[in-house]
């Protein structure tokens, strides 16, 4: 499976703009990928005032999203901010090709910037199937949640979107590292780049992490699209001949 992984510096708040600058970069790939990713709230950075930016399900953004996942027969994932029955989540929705939509509300809010205060918490688990591959997508402040990810659905890849600022980047790079070990999964990891309103500064690290926790594609500070290819049959040779994941606990997570 081919992965196109967007990393970009944000405009505050500003939904058709940022639309327009994520379109740009994906009509520039010049080879046919599977699944384009883009950072946590893509189309307004991570704002706390969901109710200066909040979209529907049948939103401007959403709609772009299915155009362009028919377009580019791609699909494609990012979190933007929805409002729902009253209620604000940073959800993250994966688009298919066919313009079909499944999505994840991010579970862990993240309590320093007040996120538990605006948004409600998710509270299921998403595993896509696509492609012949079990994704498991998640957004941000939940890599610091082990068990939450814990791969007790047999998925192929973990995927994290984010905003993760530069003062703490060196434990998004551990963590992502990890969770690939512990898991035996590719962790892809998207995040931004550039300064939001709150003059929090992003350094990117996006990088993608094969199940033994070699890198496939080292963390990249620059603006860019950064296509990786991941091979399943690698997947399962692993799995087979070092079979840890056949020995992990039996637990059950409560909501």
């Amino acid at each position: 499976m081919k992965i196109a992984l967007i990393q970009s510096s944000l405009l505050w708040e500003s939904p058709t703009a940022n639309r327009n600058h994520f379109e740009e970069k994906i009509n520039v790939i010049a080879e046919k990928v599977d699944l384009i990713v883009l950072p946590e709230m893509f189309s307004t950075g991570f704002t706390m005032n969901p109710e200066a930016v909040f979209e529907t399900m049948q939103g401007e953004t959403i709609q772009w999203l299915q155009s362009l996942a028919k377009a580019k027969r791609s699909a494609v994932t990012g979190s933007l901010v929805v409002k729902e029955n009253d209620n604000f989540y940073n959800r993250l929705v994966f688009v298919f090709p066919s313009g079909e939509i499944q999505f994840y509300d991010k579970r862990h809010l993240f309590t320093l910037a007040g996120e538990d205060k605006v948004y409600t918490s998710g509270k299921g688990k998403l595993v896509v199937e696509y492609l012949g591959w079990k994704i498991c997508p998640l957004v941000c402040y939940d890599l610091r949640f082990p068990v939450f990810a814990r791969n007790v659905e047999e998925y192929d890849v973990l995927i994290y979107v984010a905003n993760w600022p530069k003062s703490r980047i060196q434990a998004w790079d551990i963590l992502l590292k990890a969770r690939s070990v512990e898991n035996m999964c590719y962790t892809i990891g998207v995040n931004r780049v550039g300064f939001d309103d709150n003059n929090l500064e992003y350094n990117g690290h996006s990088q993608t992490v094969d199940f033994i926790g070699n890198y496939t594609l080292d963390p990249q500070e620059t603006e860019g699209v950064f296509i990786v290819e991941l091979n399943k049959e690698k997947l399962l040779e692993a799995r087979k001949k070092l079979g840890f994941l056949n020995d992990r606990d039996a637990f059950e997570l409560k909501s």
